[in-house]
C-alpha cells in the first residue's frame, strides 16, 4: 500500500470530548439538558449537520438544527484543541509510514478548516500531502469521491490506496471506491466494523503500520 487515506476523529485524534463539549453548548443555547459523551461519540462520522440533528432528535425544527449547527460550530472552533490529543502510537506510525515513503492523506467529514487547525496544533499536519474535509466535495463520506480524488493526485492506483477508518462509513467508503479498509476497534464507532467488515482489523495503529510495511 503506497497510499494510506486516514479518517480523522477516532482514527487519528481522540476528540470525544471536545465534540460533546461543543454539542453540549449547543443543546444548553436551545435550553435542552445535557447528553452523554459517549452518547454523541456514537453519532459522530457523518459531519457536523447531522452529528447535530441526532443530538437534537427527531422533534427538532429545521431552525432549531439550523441555529445549533452555528452555535456548536463556532463554539468547536473556539475549542477544537481543549482536550483533543492523538491516539497513542499515532505520530510514531505516521513518521515510520512517511520514512518509508508512503504518501500519507487525511479525508473526514468534519470541516477542512477545524480539521487543519487541529492537526498542525497536534504537530502532524507537514506529514499529510492533502487533507480533505466534508466541506472539500459536493458530497461527503461514504461517497467515494474523495478517495478517487487522492488516488489521482497521488498517481497511485486502487490496489496500492488504503482507507484507514473506526467506522462503517469508512469501510462504506473504501468499498465504493473499489480499495483496501483497515478499520480501529480504539476509535468511537468500533462496533460499526461488523457490518460491513474491513479488509483489516487493529486494536493499534502500529499493527496496521506493521502489516504495511512486511507487505
Amino acid at each position: 500500500m503506497n497510499l494510506l487515506i486516514f479518517d480523522l476523529d477516532g482514527t487519528l485524534i481522540d476528540s470525544r470530548l471536545d465534540l460533546a463539549n461543543a454539542v453540549n453548548a449547543a443543546l444548553q443555547h436551545l435550553g435542552r439538558p445535557p447528553l452523554p459523551v459517549e452518547q454523541v461519540a456514537a453519532y459522530v462520522g457523518n459531519g457536523a449537520p447531522v452529528l447535530v440533528r441526532r443530538a437534537l432528535g427527531d422533534d427538532a425544527t429545521q431552525a432549531q438544527c439550523d441555529q445549533a449547527l452555528a452555535y456548536f460550530l463556532d463554539f468547536y472552533r473556539r475549542h477544537a484543541l481543549d482536550c483533543t490529543k492523538l491516539y497513542p502510537g499515532v505520530r510514531e506510525s505516521l513518521d515510520r509510514l512517511a520514512a518509508a515513503g508512503k504518501r500519507l492523506a487525511v479525508l473526514t467529514n468534519k470541516p477542512t478548516p477545524v480539521s487543519q487547525v487541529i492537526l498542525e496544533g497536534l504537530g502532524v499536519a507537514a506529514l499529510f500531502f492533502r487533507i480533505y474535509g466534508g466541506d472539500s466535495f459536493a458530497s461527503k463520506k461514504p461517497d467515494p469521491i474523495g478517495v478517487t480524488t487522492l488516488m489521482r493526485e497521488a498517481g497511485i492506483g486502487p490496489d496500492r490506496t488504503m482507507v484507514v477508518g473506526d467506522s462503517s462509513v469508512d469501510v462504506a467508503t473504501a468499498r465504493n471506491a473499489g480499495v483496501s479498509c483497515c478499520g480501529v476497534t480504539y476509535g468511537l464507532q468500533p462496533d460499526s466494523l461488523d457490518d460491513p467488515p474491513p479488509d483489516l482489523r487493529v486494536d493499534r495503529l502500529e499493527q496496521m503500520v506493521d502489516w504495511v510495511l512486511s507487505a
